[in-house]
């Protein structure tokens, strides 16, 4: 490296279109190799490479294991217009000239896998430059390029509905606590970054617990070697819900998750693959979380039906205001005439309405008594349906 430093002044890959963030299938990497030299430097030959290849390695145990898979290989001589070459096609680089090299790779219309960077792989693509020296090692440079592949969710598989249900008997010392349900559903499996996923759910607690239903998008790596699978999972974002105490249920009428800014779900991979669900679950103080997840594919932004979005979105949200109205309050004032200043609790325990994720949060906790401020003037009010659901006694 320090003789190779010594030697060259200037040896690097320019891209035609440097502002150019990714290239796809069938497109063409353009650019030009820049040579300046130090000394008096024969070249036998100046050749460009494009390289894409998939790699995975991980330790499992004593054993390594490793993978790969090539989807890009490219190469050719480049040749110097006007530049003199020996009769063995050599050439001579001089000091206080520059030299620049065109070059241009074709990209293959189908079969490359979008670039990616994991903890366990990567899939990598560059274009390397060398100059090839008689009985010297050569020099070389190389600059990465991001390819993505199009994905589009447009199809009638990603946008039909998908849902599903699951419950979970709770005990206590092995003796029967009751239950746990939920049900829920989305209108499609088809997003892009920025857009909202429209939750519709119903949570029922007939436990003794307090619970709590939250819902997170979950990435899911899956690295492939040796005939081994490991995957690594990560949450992106998450929202929750209210706390369901013992013998009510709750429901989710359009709540939404927006989509973060995300790599697309990569599947054609043989090696890597990555994809996406959307976990809905509810966290139960002692107990293991009963947990509903839902395949979810990621698109690659401007092939995302925008409308569609905004359309099941209008639905939900028009199907909750349905729901809000059979639910209002009749029109007439409540009566203050029965309620007394004596509003102490009857019970001697208070469900603890902070939320835990570890095993040995508590449950229960001593409340002293207390009195209730008297109640407020009635005025009337017009209050604004958020899209929260009403925690509604078990039925």
């Amino acid at each position: 490296m320090v003789a190779m430093a010594k030697r060259l002044r200037t040896f690097r890959i320019t891209f035609l279109d440097p502002s150019k963030t990714f290239y796809c299938g069938g497109e063409r990497v353009c650019g030009h190799i820049e040579v300046e030299v130090n000394e008096v430097t024969r070249v036998s030959a100046v050749k460009v490479q494009g390289r894409g290849c998939a790699k995975v390695d991980y330790a499992k145990g004593k054993q390594r294991c490793k993978q790969e898979a090539e989807y890009l290989r490219h190469e050719e001589v480049l040749r110097l217009d006007g530049q003199p070459t020996d009769s063995d096609g050599s050439v001579v680089l001089r000091p206080g000239n520059k030299y620049e090299y065109a070059f241009g790779i074709d990209l293959p219309s189908s079969g490359l896998v979008s670039s990616y960077k994991g903890k366990f792989g990567y899939v990598q693509y560059f274009v390397k430059a060398l100059l090839e020296r008689a009985d010297q090692p050569s020099l070389e440079c190389k600059k990465p390029f991001e390819v993505e592949e199009p994905l589009d969710v447009n199809t009638p598989d990603l946008l039909s509905p998908t849902g599903g249900a699951k419950e979970k008997k709770v005990n206590i010392m092995f003796i029967p606590d009751g239950q746990v349900s939920l049900n829920a559903k989305i209108d499609r499996r088809g997003f892009c970054e920025g857009e909202d996923i429209c939750i519709n759910a119903k949570f029922e607690n007939t436990c003794s617990r307090i619970v709590v239903p939250k819902a997170a998008i979950i990435a899911k790596h899956i690295y492939q070697a040796n005939g081994r699978t490991k995957v690594s999972r990560q949450k992106l974002s998450a929202v929750r819900g209210n706390h369901i105490i013992s013998g009510m249920c709750d429901a989710w009428q359009g709540k939404t998750i927006r989509v973060p800014k995300i790599k697309p779900s990569m599947l054609s991979c043989n090696i890597i693959r990555v994809e996406y669900a959307l976990m809905i679950y509810v966290h139960i103080p002692g107990s293991e979380k009963l947990i509903l997840e839902l395949p979810l594919v990621i698109g690659t932004s401007g092939l995302g039906s925008r409308c569609n979005s905004v359309s099941s979105q209008e639905g939900s949200v028009s199907n909750a205001s349905q729901s809000w109205v059979s639910l209002r309050m009749p029109s007439d004032p409540p009566s203050y005439t029965d309620i007394t200043h004596d509003c102490r609790l009857e019970q001697p325990l208070t469900p603890l309405l902070d939320d835990f994720d570890g095993d040995e949060s508590p449950i229960f906790m001593n409340t002293p008594s207390f009195t209730f401020p008297p109640p407020p003037v009635y005025t009337e009010t017009e209050e604004e349906y958020n899209g929260a659901g009403r925690m509604l006694p078990v039925c």
